[in-house]
């Protein structure tokens, strides 16, 4: 696999500089550096990384348009993209990860947890674990989308297990809680997690479990396992 590039976007130059000591201190090359969101768009589209890390409040255009700008075209090489927050739970990152952001990460990540973060999205994962997600979606959720939540036009092309699968992924269990809970292997699990993305067009398992919510195949405030 070829050297891990990295767009790093940020209004505070400090950031910016740590951020890049600390990822080519890991081997991971910082091939452009942005202090706005037009710049870190630019950068995006000139650099073609494969992993940007987007500050959420910047001047001008903020982190939130930029990324929709980035990944608007669905392009399939587009990079992925980690919000960066200095609060826990901003509300600007649920919309994020609706616009395609593969997670979040806050400010003061210790440098292991960033190099790992990084790395990790690229090989196409989500960086939240699931129940986070879960928490994020279910504080930040519109009502009036639940109240009135339109399914997601491929949802019918889902088999019976796929949507028993999405529902469970949705409600914050693990790989392997999905394997016990439905007395699968892990790897037949991944299977169906990724034939779940295929269909309806999704990034990963930060957009899943958005998508179920926001379709109503899953409800805010319903237990573990059940819609």
């Amino acid at each position: 696999m070829s050297a891990l590039r990295v767009v790093v976007a940020d209004d505070q130059a400090l950031v910016r500089t740590g951020f890049r000591l600390i990822l080519e201190s890991e081997g991971i090359e910082v091939v452009a550096e942005a202090e706005d969101g037009e710049q870190a768009v630019a950068a995006a589209r000139r650099t073609r990384p494969d992993v940007v890390l987007m500050d959420i409040r910047m001047p001008g255009l903020d982190g939130l348009e930029a990324t929709r700008r980035i990944l608007a075209d669905g392009a399939q090489d587009a990079p992925r993209v980690i919000m960066l927050t200095t609060f826990d739970l901003d509300h600007y990152v649920y919309a994020a990860m609706a616009a395609g952001a593969s997670g979040f990460l806050l400010k003061d990540v210790t440098p292991e947890h960033l190099a790992a973060a990084v790395r990790l999205v690229r090989t196409g994962d989500a960086l939240l674990a699931p129940a986070i997600t879960r928490r994020l979606v279910e504080r930040f959720a519109r009502p009036a989308a639940q109240e009135a939540a339109a399914p997601h036009r491929e949802l019918a092309t889902l088999t019976p297990r796929e949507l028993e699968v999405m529902t469970l992924l949705a409600r914050g269990l693990s790989n392997a809680e999905l394997a016990a809970r439905l007395q699968l292997s892990e790897a037949t699990v991944k299977t169906h997690v990724a034939r779940i993305l295929g269909k309806l067009g999704l990034r990963d398992r930060a957009q899943a479990v958005v998508a179920a919510y926001e379709t109503g195949l899953v409800s805010v405030g319903s237990a573990p396992g059940t819609p």
